[in-house]
Protein backbone atom coordinates (compact mmCIF):
# COMPACT_ATOMS: atom_id res chain seq x y z
CA UNK A 1 0.00 0.00 0.00
CA UNK A 2 0.93 3.56 -0.71
CA UNK A 3 0.83 5.97 1.95
CA UNK A 4 -1.48 8.53 0.83
CA UNK A 5 -0.19 11.48 3.42
CA UNK A 6 3.34 11.47 1.19
CA UNK A 7 4.63 13.92 -0.89
CA UNK A 8 5.25 10.58 -3.08
CA UNK A 9 2.40 8.87 -3.47
CA UNK A 10 0.54 11.43 -5.84
CA UNK A 11 0.00 8.41 -8.03
CA UNK A 12 -1.96 6.69 -5.68
CA UNK A 13 -4.81 4.66 -7.23
CA UNK A 14 -7.92 3.12 -5.93
CA UNK A 15 -6.25 -0.22 -5.56
CA UNK A 16 -3.28 0.35 -4.22
CA UNK A 17 -5.27 3.06 -1.35
CA UNK A 18 -6.38 2.20 1.59
CA UNK A 19 -10.28 1.94 3.01
CA UNK A 20 -11.83 4.42 4.51
CA UNK A 21 -12.55 2.76 8.04
CA UNK A 22 -16.07 4.22 8.17
CA UNK A 23 -17.20 4.04 4.50
CA UNK A 24 -15.32 1.72 3.05
CA UNK A 25 -14.06 3.76 -0.16
CA UNK A 26 -10.65 4.01 -1.10
CA UNK A 27 -8.87 7.06 0.21
CA UNK A 28 -7.27 8.84 -2.46
CA UNK A 29 -8.20 12.62 -1.66
CA UNK A 30 -5.26 13.91 0.13
CA UNK A 31 -6.37 17.01 0.67
CA UNK A 32 -8.98 15.57 3.28
CA UNK A 33 -7.60 12.24 4.24
CA UNK A 34 -7.74 11.89 7.94
CA UNK A 35 -6.31 8.87 9.62
CA UNK A 36 -6.19 7.72 13.93
CA UNK A 37 -3.54 5.82 15.14
CA UNK A 38 -3.02 3.88 18.35
CA UNK A 39 -1.45 0.90 19.69
CA UNK A 40 -2.75 -1.51 20.37
CA UNK A 41 -0.66 -5.20 21.82
CA UNK A 42 2.76 -3.74 21.19
CA UNK A 43 1.58 -2.93 17.43
CA UNK A 44 0.82 0.31 16.02
CA UNK A 45 -2.60 0.27 14.43
CA UNK A 46 -4.48 3.02 12.13
CA UNK A 47 -7.20 3.96 10.43
CA UNK A 48 -7.67 6.13 7.31
CA UNK A 49 -11.34 8.39 6.65
CA UNK A 50 -11.70 10.03 3.59
CA UNK A 51 -12.68 12.99 5.81
CA UNK A 52 -13.86 14.88 9.01
CA UNK A 53 -17.11 13.97 8.46
CA UNK A 54 -15.81 9.89 7.67
CA UNK A 55 -13.58 10.47 11.03
CA UNK A 56 -16.33 11.67 13.12
CA UNK A 57 -18.79 9.18 11.89
CA UNK A 58 -16.31 6.51 12.98
CA UNK A 59 -17.61 3.86 15.75
CA UNK A 60 -14.29 3.25 17.32
CA UNK A 61 -14.63 -0.51 18.08
CA UNK A 62 -11.76 0.09 21.30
Amino acid sequence: MIDPTSDLGTDVTEADAPRCGNCGDPVVEKSTHRAVTWIEDGEVQTRHFCDEACLDGWDDEQ
